[in-house]
């Protein structure tokens, strides 16, 4: 086969080598796990369990058929059986259990797919119109398998038979990638997405080399071709030849020991060559990212994206998590972070983080009915959560973080809220932090323009940098036909910035940068030059981040930054941000 290379954006630093995963859209909507070696034939006997009682559902159907019911009936039943039948659906699907260590539902929909494949080939339109036959078989047997869906097993993580794949897509969903985490998958790519979209984001934070908008690579790339993805340039290399290969394997040894490098400043703390302390926190998505954000040295987490608690559960009965189960997750974080600050940003949804992927009914998700309006809509839904972060306030330090806000009514509806759910607990006896500190996100240029509202109203601000340039750019940054004009450097977002850094300083208050922006090693100095002193980004660009605040000195950079503020040349400001601290 020959080699090629397709070039897209990137969105994930380092360098993954593996072999393609193919991923349907059906694909997706199950679940994906390696099976350890010691529950194989359990798997297996779930499968086989499954299409048993699919039989039994077809025979009790044409036992129950009316005798004057039309003969196709009993003839469509008796299809659908002999498929079942066939041991390309009751037992190919089991080999692939017992030589992959795939679970019965990703073992069944990867056969489906490579039977699907073949029918698409077939002349004769009667038998290719069968496809649609078996993948009804197929959908009868993953409901009942969905059903007796157990947790799923520790990760898998012995060598034998890790098989390092690189996740291949038209497009992921954020959820979708978070049940990818902690399993055998080392990389992602997609036709579609852009820098800063949601699944690019998840990915930097599951620190997995990743490249999107890549256009058509999940028609391009087959099934288990050998995939290089050089996430710093947003290159993907399919069947490289031996001496590519050896080339991008050296490169990835030399990153693995910069990495390893820089973890010997975990315990350094982060200050500037002039003497100025910088605060360096975490964003993260689950409770069990924390153990990850104090590995790199994180001081305490500024975003807790807690909308990911909600995605991803349309399969349950009551889609939105309770008060307890939201509460035991956050006090979950609360107690993991050992005392440190633990930011909780309110649900966050809409745009591209629907609560499921039937919601896209907007006609601008990006500027309807999303984050904090959603949660005005929804004054249970949004009471509820309060409830529950403010309970896990009892356990240590918690910052509670609204996204989203530009009207005044919405700070003082919000905050009234809050009163509520106190009240609530009081009423119930929950014990919580009675001056838990409420800050605002600053993301929509309203906002910006509009500090003296925000400063009187709240404790703390923090800097949503990816919707703050979504909005002013007016760019949808899920679209990756525009994702080019996505800018941190455009001079309206410099100036947005530097006037919220400079309005909390004047009211006394932190503010914070919680977007893309504080994890970018190129921007750094440029925001400490802004008067920023508190960053929050993905746990696994801390220490680069760290390393470069080190050798950061604010003497040179604070005036050098001021004239870039006065440029508006693209050119200029871009050659000047390079030079900065020089």
């Amino acid at each position: 086969m020959a080699s090629f290379t397709l070039h897209g954006i990137p969105v994930s630093r380092g360098i993954a080598i593996g072999r393609a995963h193919l991923l349907t859209p059906a694909a997706l909507d199950v679940k994906h796990y390696l099976v350890p070696e010691e529950q194989l034939e359990a798997e297996v006997k779930r499968l086989q369990d499954a299409i048993a009682e699919v039989h039994r559902g077809l025979q009790a159907l044409w036992t129950d058929l009316p005798r004057d019911a039309p003969t196709e009936l009993g003839a469509f039943i008796d299809v659908h059986a002999l498929i079942l039948s066939d041991p390309l659906i009751s037992e190919a699907p089991l080999d692939i259990i017992r030589s992959r260590h795939y679970n019965a539902e990703w073992a069944l929909v990867t056969q489906i797919d490579e039977l699907s494949a073949q029918f698409d080939e077939i002349e004769d339109e009667y038998l290719r119109e069968r496809k649609a036959d078996i993948q009804q078989v197929a959908e009868r047997v993953l409901k009942v398998l969905m059903g007796t869906a157990q947790l799923q097993p520790a990760p898998v993580t012995t060598d034998a038979y890790q098989p390092q794949m690189i996740v291949v897509a038209h497009d992921i969903s954020p959820a979708d990638m978070l049940q990818f985490r902690d399993r055998s998958f080392i990389g992602f790519v997609t036709d579609v997405g852009g820098q800063n979209s949601h699944t690019a984001i998840v990915a930097r934070s599951l620190d997995i080399p990743a490249a999107v908008g890549m256009s058509q690579a999940s028609q391009l790339i087959e099934q288990d071709d050998w995939v290089i993805i050089d996430g710093d340039a947003g290159v993907v290399i399919a069947n490289p030849s031996p001496l590519v290969l050896e080339q991008y394997r050296a490169r990835q040894v030399t990153l693995q020991k910069a990495r390893k490098k820089l973890l010997k400043l975990k315990k350094t703390p982060a200050i500037t060559l002039d003497g100025t302390p910088i605060t360096l926190l975490a964003n993260i998505e689950l409770p069990d990212d924390c153990p990850g954000a104090l590995e790199q040295g994180a001081a305490g987490v500024g975003l807790f994206r807690s909308e990911f608690l909600f995605m991803g559960r349309a399969g349950h009965a009551h889609r939105i998590p309770t008060e307890d189960e939201q509460f035991e997750q956050y006090r979950k974080a609360v107690v993991a972070m050992k005392g440190r600050p633990v930011t909780i940003r309110t649900l966050d949804i809409g745009a591209d983080k629907p609560l499921d992927q039937t919601e896209h009914t907007a006609l601008n998700p990006a500027l309807g009915l999303r984050a904090i309006r959603y949660c005005l809509a929804e004054p249970q839904l949004f009471l509820t959560q309060l409830r529950a972060i403010l309970r896990a306030s009892a356990y240590g330090k918690v910052r509670l973080l609204i996204p989203m806000l530009a009207h005044a009514f919405e700070i003082d509806q919000s905050l009234a809220m809050i009163e509520q759910a106190k009240a609530q607990l009081r009423e119930a006896g929950h014990k919580f932090d009675e001056k838990v500190d409420v800050g605002a996100m600053i993301e929509i240029p309203a906002a910006a323009l509009a500090l003296p509202m925000f400063v009187r109203r709240m404790n703390f601000l923090s800097i949503g940098t990816n919707d703050l340039i979504q909005y002013t750019l007016a760019i949808d940054r899920v679209d990756y036909e525009v994702a080019h004009l996505y800018n941190p450097l455009h001079p309206a977002i410099l100036q947005l910035i530097a006037m919220t850094i400079s309005a909390g300083h004047k009211a006394g208050i932190d503010v914070a940068v919680c977007g893309e922006m504080a994890g970018d090693v190129k921007l750094t100095r440029l925001l400490l030059g802004m008067g920023l002193r508190e960053f929050s980004m993905h746990p696994a660009q801390l220490l680069a981040v760290k390393q470069e605040i080190l050798a950061s000195d604010l003497t040179k950079i604070t005036p050098q930054t001021r004239k870039i503020l006065r440029a508006m040349e693209p050119a200029e400001i871009a050659e000047a941000v390079e030079r900065l601290g020089v």
